[in-house]
């Protein structure tokens, strides 16, 4: 069973977005994508919401056999933060000392992304205005949710998470993080979020730095 392809790629998909995000023109808005993925899908949001377009690293612990599945993620800043995936099933779940390996891996990606993506470009501040936070799809839950517990320390007034497809179980989690989310679809059984993208190719770092000079 795999599914609707519900759209054609991630531009679709962020355009279908900013049908539902319309009202929050002019409402001094700063849209965070979750790179690299979620970026094509934040510039069409971007743009109709005239609002400046930055990223929110975080990167997902994938489980030791299955790198796909989030069992956790880890957000940068100065006191990095490590979010778990809590009740994962014994064949995923990580063997001791596993996740502690992982976290300076991806904290220095994290920076390679960094300089490769912004160069010497300062963050758009964000506190006291309205974060949009976009994704292609959110899975487990667990990468998101550390990217909106890094970005509470910012302050914004207000955190929309919204995102094109989502496990319904995974928005569950975020509730509490986010003052509002928005999500085209949830599909049930939700097996995986590039099943529903009929082209789902992997986001380069070069499409990343276009879609950041293009805002």
């Amino acid at each position: 069973m795999t599914g609707p392809a519900f759209f054609a790629d991630r531009t679709d998909a962020g355009r279908q977005l900013a049908e539902r995000l319309g009202h929050f023109r002019g409402r001094d808005c700063v849209v965070l994508a979750l790179p690299r993925g979620g970026v094509p899908v934040a510039l069409p949001v971007a743009w109709a919401l005239d609002a400046p377009l930055d990223l929110l690293f975080v990167r997902k612990i994938g489980a030791p056999h299955h790198p796909e599945y989030a069992i956790g993620a880890v957000v940068d800043g100065a006191d990095p933060q490590v979010v778990l995936n809590e009740g994962l099933p014994t064949p995923i779940a990580a063997p001791g000392g596993y996740v502690d390996s992982q976290v300076p891996l991806l904290l220095e990606e994290i920076r390679r992304r960094r300089k490769a993506y912004l160069g010497g470009r300062q963050p758009v501040p964000v506190q006291g205005r309205i974060v949009v936070v976009v994704d292609d799809g959110i899975a487990t839950g667990a990468t998101m949710l550390a990217a909106l517990r890094g970005l509470a320390r910012l302050d914004p007034a207000q955190v929309i998470v919204a995102v094109p497809v989502a496990a319904d179980e995974a928005l569950a989690r975020l509730r509490d993080a986010a003052d509002r989310i928005i999500c085209l679809h949830m599909p049930r059984p939700f097996l995986a979020v590039g099943l529903h993208y009929a082209d789902f190719d992997q986001v380069s770092d070069a499409e990343v730095v276009a879609a950041l000079a293009s805002r």
